[in-house]
């Protein structure tokens, strides 16, 4: 057990003494000590599967703990439900908007809380009210429109808004900053540094050591469910962290820390280009968008959020119906595009929202990975559970997947881990395109470093990769050539030596904005569109076998 320092013991908001906590006999949490004081921001850090999202969860009234204790303001508590949790003072954002999409942005700011005249909800005072409150955040929207309509910066905005509208003690923030744009965390950490004015404790969970060091006053550290290090974060080397958190030698970190991805940058671009796509157009959204990726290639897509990136994918595998546009996969054209008719044609993509548009929560391991394989598994109406289970084994070991086993729920595991499931589920289609959605995001050091790894060996085997992220670095050191966007347009295009840090900026500065796009809403996400019948979901003719898994 880690030793804490008596003084600190003297002034908690929260305490958290010997907790444990079991899945399926995996131990996620094992004696946890952990403490919060009034007016503190306190980083929360570890690798995924390290057991912070458990602490949290155990916390706030999602699990309960099998063994140990929990004090809140003073009093020995054990919440039945984040909403008993909420209800005494302990709010909690979670990375992915735990909101409701289809409800207008005033009534999520206000849900259960809602402003009433005669005994009605006072709607005009509560639009009038919610409007002024995201102004104060920087948010300029119609409060009037779903929250699902809003990109996810913006919605991150609200519930951040919502937690602090809550007359909270303790505010706990997982990866808060993983949706926004820099302006937009320059206002989080305005409203963190008013929170410890008035002696409010944030709890911040993020793998961006910057952030730590710039906004945190201590730092815990987790590793295998278990506490390795309490203490300040400004006396804490960011070596050291890393260390701490990977459980290895600083020395090994050092070397490992200076590798991500090994990207060839002078890769000779011959013969025909595995995905081409020209004048992709979508109303407001993209105007005009082309790019080419060969095999064995790694394209970046940079830009802002907002910029046309996910969209540009999306409008590929046909999940964004187009205005204009062509897509050919390996010189053939993909006519009729639907995400059913991409796959076929061997292009997978990796969303950014893995829990709205990747994952399956209540199915297992197994069934999450062989899902889209199923057809190539099954004769005559009958998967075979032999080649099924051959694949998952396989891909689990390959790509270093933390679980029980593969009949373990996929909701049990950490997000890094969930992550690798859904590229085991399209690597097992052994596909030509692999189109990837911020695939680090929300992932720890470890993790990250894995998957880039992986990316990057991809690549070496012939797979063609396009690579949306909203870290520059990321981009910079793993893709061949970088794509830029602004306002859904392509602004410039980066190759070899050309790719870095500053010529990206400089492309996003220097771009002319367009008149006509005006309309081209900052904080825009794709309206929900209506899915393509069976009669569009026919792939191009001839399309050639693939292996079920790469060897």
């Amino acid at each position: 057990m880690v030793q804490q320092d008596p003084a600190a013991r003297s002034d908690r908001v929260l305490e958290v003494v010997g907790v444990s906590k079991s899945f399926a006999g995996v131990h996620a949490l094992r004696g946890v000590d952990f403490e919060l004081r009034p007016g503190e921001v306190h980083a929360l850090i570890g690798e995924n599967g390290a057991g912070k999202s458990t602490l949290i969860k155990v916390v706030t009234g999602v699990y309960r703990p099998d063994a140990g204790r929990i004090r809140f303001a003073g009093e020995e508590r054990h919440f039945g439900n984040p909403l008993e949790a909420q209800a005494a003072g302990l709010s909690t954002i979670y990375q992915e908007v735990n909101l409701v999409p289809l409800m207008s942005v005033a009534r999520n700011l206000y849900l259960g809380r809602e402003p009433r005249r005669f005994g009605l909800v006072d709607v005009r005072r509560m639009n009038r009210e919610a409007a002024e409150t995201l102004a104060r955040y920087g948010v300029e929207v119609d409060v009037t429109r779903p929250l699902r309509t809003l990109g996810l910066g913006a919605q991150q905005m609200v519930a951040l808004a919502r937690a602090v509208q809550i007359e909270a003690r303790v505010v706990i923030m997982d990866e808060p900053t993983s949706s926004l744009e820099p302006r937009e965390v320059a206002t989080l950490f305005s409203v963190i540094r008013e929170l410890k004015r008035q002696s409010i404790a944030v709890v911040y969970v993020s793998h961006r050591l910057d952030e730590l060091y710039e906004i945190c006053d201590r730092v815990t550290v987790m590793r295998d469910g278990e506490i390795v290090h309490i203490g300040e974060m400004a006396r804490l080397e960011r070596l050291r962290l890393i260390s701490l958190m990977l459980g290895r030698e600083m020395s090994s970190v050092r070397d490992k820390g200076s590798t991500a991805f090994d990207t060839a940058r002078h890769r000779q671009r011959e013969g025909v280009p595995a995905l081409r796509a020209q004048g992709l157009a979508v109303r407001h959204r993209l105007h005009d968008v082309s790019l080419e990726i060969h095999p064995g290639e790694v394209v970046g897509l940079g830009g802002l959020l907002g910029a046309g990136r996910s969209e540009t994918a999306k409008a590929v595998v046909g999940a964004l119906p187009t205005e204009a546009g062509t897509v050919e996969v390996a010189g053939r054209p993909l006519r009729r595009r639907s995400p059913a008719a991409a796959i076929r044609a061997g292009v997978v993509m990796l969303p950014e929202d893995r829990k709205v548009e990747g994952i399956i929560p209540n199915l297992s391991v197994r069934e999450n990975i062989s899902l889209a394989a199923l057809p190539r598994l099954s004769r005559a109406g009958l998967v075979s559970r032999t080649r099924q289970d051959e694949i998952v084994d396989f891909f689990i070991q390959r790509l270093r997947i933390k679980t029980s086993g593969p009949d373990q729920k996929v909701s049990d595991l950490s997000g890094g881990n969930q992550q690798k499931v859904m590229l085991a589920r399209w690597l097992c289609l052994n596909p030509e395109v692999l189109l990837l959605d911020e695939p680090t995001r929300g992932i720890d050091v470890g993790a990250k470093a894995e998957v880039q790894a992986l990316i990057d060996e991809l690549a070496r085997d012939g797979l063609a990769v396009l690579l949306i992220s909203s870290d520059l670095e990321e981009l910079i050191e793993g893709a061949n050539r970088v794509v830029v966007l602004k306002d859904g347009r392509v602004v410039g295009e980066l190759e070899g030596e050309g790719v870095s840090e500053q010529r990206l900026l400089d492309a996003l500065a220097t771009a002319p904005s367009h008149p006509e796009d005006a309309e081209y809403a900052e904080y825009a996400a794709p309206e929900h569109e209506e899915q393509p019948g069976p009669e569009e979901q026919s792939g191009p003719e001839g399309h050639k076998d693939r292996k079920e898994h790469r060897e």
